[in-house]
């Protein structure tokens, strides 16, 4: 049996209406750490995972025992899409969770020069997405590309990415991926 960590970590942590840095704070990980586990890129031990989730407060057994809920919503307004992005970059989640789910979409807005980053992305899965307005220097395995609206994108998540918004507006992206990443 296989049990996702990470979106069982994120799905608690949000539901005690916590953030990445306080559940860090409270439970004296790194951000990093708990950042690196909820998008499934490290497994934590019992013992690290135990002092992650006295951070929120609750125990191993309630923790492995939760259950996902079958996604009752079929319909999200333009207000009710999740923030789940930073700074120059929006991300907005539909759905308010990703726990139990294998597809994620976003509503992504990328400030001019905007720029997820030098070190490439990686992590299993799959993404793509249509350019909805603005430029966006999409980079994949190497290979990079200008897009605007109504090109796409689609890729396999293990190669290396990067996304930048480049001209003078904002560029809007809708995306999907799966499984979840963010």
């Amino acid at each position: 049996m296989s049990v996702d960590v990470g979106t069982r970590l994120r799905f608690v942590r949000e539901r005690q209406e916590l953030s990445q840095r306080e559940l860090a704070r409270l439970s004296g990980v790194t951000n990093s750490t708990i950042s690196l586990i909820e998008a499934n890129r490290m497994n934590p031990s019992i013992g690290a995972l135990k002092r992650i989730l006295d951070g929120i407060p609750i125990g191993l057994a309630e923790f492995f025992a939760i259950e996902p809920d079958a996604p009752s919503r079929f319909f999200y307004g333009v207000d009710e899409l999740t923030e789940i992005g930073k700074g120059p970059i929006s991300y907005r989640q539909v759905g308010e969770t990703m726990f139990g789910r294998s597809l994620q979409i976003l509503s992504e807005t990328y400030e001019p020069g905007a720029d997820t980053g030098r070190v490439p992305l990686m992590h299993d899965g799959e993404e793509g997405a249509v350019i909805i307005s603005g430029r966006l220097e999409v980079t994949v395995d190497g290979e990079r590309r200008i897009l605007g609206p109504g090109d796409a994108y689609y890729f396999e998540s293990h190669k290396p990415h990067r996304f930048r918004c480049v001209g003078p507006e904002a560029c809007r992206v809708v995306s999907a991926c799966t499984p979840p990443s963010f």
